[in-house]
């Protein structure tokens, strides 16, 4: 019904200018409150009634008789009602809103895409830092921010997406010594292991590909690991990599 919309403003446009000059610039449709109204509306009488110096109601009945004369008016609306001060409201006909179902059909894909505006935006999602697996809640942010940079590049703007995420700090320290003691044998719950150490299955994971020395590649990184359990930076930029490498697989 796009289409369909677009011929019936311009047709409203029309009419207003010969009712005035300058008065197109008031053609605008809005939805009826009530839908048993119609399909659009229009209160361009009564916004022009004062600085015309004319009744809303007379302006409304001389814009009505002139919209019924325009093609497209005849072609789509099946009938235009004038209601209160001069409320005007059109009801379409059926194959006017069955006109939505060409449109989407014929531009596929493209349909409801504007042409670029020269608008740039830039939209930070997900940014989670590498300290564990990525949640349900990193799941729902990846695809909310994906739908928003989507639907923006559909309406002509230029998005350019970033995930930040810290790899340092205490998180990323307490990353490290948590994969260093497990490393060295020990696990959550014995004497040695910190209250404040990471206890997921999955820094053993880490410490068990950290001891065999093994290479992960993340899109902005690549490392192997030396297997020195006594080497902590060593040990806090591998299970980087690693839980880099975890999050490029997820997202």
């Amino acid at each position: 019904m796009l289409s369909v919309k677009i011929e019936l403003l311009e047709a409203l446009r029309h009419a207003l200018e010969n009712l005035s000059p300058g008065a197109g610039a008031k053609a605008a449709f809005e939805s009826p409150k009530v839908a048993s109204h119609g399909d659009l509306a229009t209160t361009a009488a009564m916004q022009l009634a004062k600085p015309l110096k004319l009744n809303p109601r007379q302006l409304a009945e001389n814009l009505r008789a002139a919209l019924l004369t325009a093609a497209p008016f005849q072609r789509w609306v099946d009938a235009i009602d004038i209601a209160g001060p001069g409320f005007i409201n059109i009801k379409l006909k059926p194959e006017a809103k069955q006109q939505i179902v060409h449109e989407v059909l014929a531009q596929g894909s493209s349909f409801g895409c504007q042409a670029a505006t020269g608008h740039r935006m830039l939209v930070e999602f997900v940014s989670a830092n590498p300290t564990g697996p990525l949640h349900v809640g990193h799941g729902r942010q990846a695809a909310l921010g994906d739908a928003i940079c989507n639907l923006y590049q559909t309406q002509g703007w230029e998005v350019y997406r970033e995930f930040y995420y810290n790899d340092a700090g205490v998180q990323i320290g307490t990353l490290a010594t948590s994969t260093q003691l497990r490393a060295r044998g020990f696990k959550p719950g014995d004497p040695e292991w910190p209250e404040q150490a990471y206890n997921g299955d999955y820094i053993a994971d880490i410490a068990a590909d950290f001891l065999a020395k093994k290479t992960v590649r993340s899109d902005d990184r690549e490392y192997t690991a030396s297997g020195d359990v006594e080497a902590l930076d060593d040990i806090r930029l591998f299970a980087v990599a690693y839980l880099r490498h975890e999050q490029d697989l997820d997202l």
